[in-house]
């Protein structure tokens, strides 16, 4: 799917956390994507392409992310991010929603599922924050930047050079970054770093990251009966495979973890297909 195709079916609601964009297409039960840090909806295009037949698709942006702005005082805390999730879901009149999420994502669902159990028909976690994993070791230094107020002095130049912005921030979540095309890469940047307004809003994102909104939670987790699947790629530097595990452990509704060999952060958008044979079988089950 094109960013083009993409974009013909986003559309905007009102929450009382804000504008939210988000793509919706599809009829039948709820497939909720979250994204994480750094990407959009469009993280998910690959994955919905093949399941809109089958299912109602709705991809959110998060606050700043994609075609949805952020306030000057917006609250970019993991916690403050599920309400936007539960507000979405509100102002859709989501009642129940299969959630499949990635990366910071991911840690956002966790949240959501633990204050919203009734709203979630099942949870799908692929390689993200746990635990006290956040952030992770391998992005620490981007987030002691952002702390240190140097980020936005050292990135916005990234936003108009896309090639070098595609190798230097996606370069580790690809196993081949040059599948990632440009323009999702320039629509990923642009809306995060194409201004200095932009790019001082990003570091208060990123320097925000903080574990304490998932431990906060743990317990409800560790009560979470919902159907849970981790699907994991192997081969990501910032989240091991030792945390799909720890998620099986925790959460009483995980049955099993799925390992996608090699696949890294984005595998959702790089092996598409794998992700899609696990979800349907996941979902096949459950009916």
């Amino acid at each position: 799917m094109t960013l083009a195709e993409f974009d013909t079916r986003r559309k905007t609601v009102g929450t009382d956390r804000g504008p939210v964009s988000y793509f919706d297409s599809g009829t039948g039960r709820v497939a909720f994507f979250i994204h994480g840090v750094g990407t959009s909806g469009y993280l998910w295009r690959n994955v919905i392409s093949q399941l809109e037949g089958d299912r109602r698709c709705v991809a959110l942006d998060l606050p700043l992310h994609g075609h949805t702005p952020a306030a000057p005082d917006q609250d970019f805390t993991l916690g403050a991010l599920a309400d936007v999730v539960a507000a979405t879901c509100d102002a859709l009149g989501l009642l129940e929603v299969d959630v499949v999420a990635n990366d910071t994502g991911g840690a956002v669902a966790q949240i959501f599922a633990a204050r919203h159990p009734d709203r979630l028909s099942s949870l799908t976690l692929t390689n993200c924050e746990t635990h006290d994993n956040v952030p992770p070791k391998a992005f620490l230094p981007a987030v002691l930047l952002a702390r240190a107020g140097l980020l936005a002095r050292i990135a916005p130049p990234l936003a108009r050079n896309v090639s070098r912005a595609r190798k230097l921030l996606y370069g580790s979540g690809y196993q081949n970054v040059r599948s990632l095309p440009e323009e999702v890469v320039a629509s990923y940047v642009e809306p995060l770093l194409g201004t200095h307004g932009r790019a001082l809003l990003f570091q208060r994102w990123i320097a925000s990251l903080h574990p304490r909104d998932l431990l906060a939670v743990e317990p409800d987790l560790a009560a979470l009966e919902v159907p849970t699947l981790v699907v994991w790629g192997t081969g990501d530097r910032f989240f091991r495979t030792k945390w799909a595990y720890w998620l099986r452990d925790l959460i009483p509704g995980a049955r099993e973890v799925v390992e996608i060999r090699g696949g890294k952060l984005f595998f959702p958008d790089e092996r598409s297909r794998e992700l899609v044979v696990e979800l349907r079988r996941f979902w096949a089950a459950r009916s």
